[in-house]
């Protein structure tokens, strides 16, 4: 039997609940090659959207190659997992991988290593051994795909923000932006989970990213869409959950798509005929202990002045930290170490800025905030 509620992982089907304009938009841009950066917030649905977008807009003629460079630590690591990522998705065999792989990659020193997976998979690993130039043919591989295949290429690249920790970054988008920025047959989707680094690779006029493409960003999902579907996931077992309460949720994780879906099925676990409040404080106290220890590593070297601002956020001050008031209470210091910290604790992706608000980067660390200290 499937979970009613999906978390930890990519949601389709009847799980992925509005974003109907985004996933039009998103679509859109696939089938008119439009290079697109997607920005929010972390388990807000980014990788569920792209996915949902690349199912509604492959064809024959439009081949959408899915990349995550979270584990890629330095530009060689992209390239490679970049360029294996497009030899195994515009094609369908293995024969058609290695061929294209010796056909196009003639010039570069290769290590190739195809296998099947216990499910019969088959999957391929480049490992490539630098030289001049030798990036930017491995960067060239869609286009050179597209255009023998004569086919359109999307290469959508999950967690790009982690171009901007490699050694000499800003060197090696000068080298993507010039290379891709050549293309006619192949366009890029770029998204990633840490909000402030996307924004700071396309939002500087002098990045090389600047202006690269369409910009989609993410809202949250209405509360009466989540009351929609709540509601209609508890009917159809049979359990009663009232607009109230179904609204509870979703207020207690700030709209938090995953959070949502995680909260609703501790509910939902507990709930044999109707929900009870007791249900939905001890759904809230299990919610809040799965994330304790992660919550715990990410404080502990925290400032006093660092976790004063936590708090504060957490209790609900958004904006005015600087008052006299808010830096006593919270023991901030003084107002000049009030933007030290603010910058501080956005590098550290603890807070983000919404609509010149300060805010939580995770709502649930709210709650155990709220509930420790």
């Amino acid at each position: 039997m499937q979970t009613p509620f999906i978390f930890g992982k990519t949601v389709s089907g009847d799980a992925f609940t509005d974003r109907e304009n985004e996933t039009a938009k998103l679509v859109s841009n696939f089938r008119y090659g439009v290079n697109t950066f997607i920005v929010s917030p972390r388990r807000w649905g980014k990788t569920s959207l792209v996915k949902k977008a690349k199912t509604q807009a492959e064809c024959e003629k439009l081949k959408i190659v899915y990349v995550d460079v979270h584990q890629c630590r330095c530009a060689e690591d992209f390239c490679e997992r970049f360029a294996s990522a497009v030899l195994t998705q515009t094609s369908n065999k293995m024969e058609e991988w290695l061929e294209n792989a010796k056909s196009f990659l003639s010039r570069i020193s290769l290590g190739i290593n195809a296998s099947a997976d216990m499910s019969g998979e088959l999957s391929l690993k480049l490992q490539y051994f630098p030289r001049e130039n030798s990036m930017e043919d491995l960067l060239q591989l869609p286009e050179k795909i597209a255009t023998k295949k004569k086919i359109r290429v999307i290469v959508c690249i999950d967690e790009f923000q982690q171009i901007g920790k490699y050694q000499d970054s800003l060197a090696f988008q000068t080298m993507l932006r010039s290379v891709w920025q050549h293309h006619e047959l192949t366009s890029y989707c770029l998204f990633g989970s840490r909000k402030h680094m996307m924004e700071s690779l396309f939002d500087d006029t002098s990045k090389p990213f600047y202006k690269f493409g369409d910009i989609i960003y993410l809202q949250r999902i209405p509360v009466n869409y989540w009351i929609q579907y709540i509601t209609a996931r508890f009917s159809e077992a049979k359990k009663t959950i009232t607009d109230e309460q179904a609204e509870w949720i979703v207020d207690k994780v700030d709209g938090n798509s995953s959070y949502v879906q995680q909260l609703s099925w501790y509910v939902f676990q507990r709930t044999e005929s109707a929900v009870t409040e007791d249900i939905l404080d001890a759904a809230q106290n299990e919610l809040v202990d799965q994330c304790r220890e992660v919550f715990e590593s990410k404080t502990e070297n925290l400032t006093v002045g660092q976790m004063g601002f936590l708090r504060a956020v957490a209790d609900g001050v958004h904006e005015g930290f600087s008052s006299s008031k808010i830096i006593e209470t919270y023991r901030l210091n003084s107002s000049a170490n009030v933007a030290v910290i603010r910058k501080a604790l956005i590098d550290k992706d603890l807070v983000i800025e919404e609509n010149k608000l300060i805010k939580l980067s995770d709502p649930v660390m709210g709650i155990w905030l709220r509930h420790e200290f």
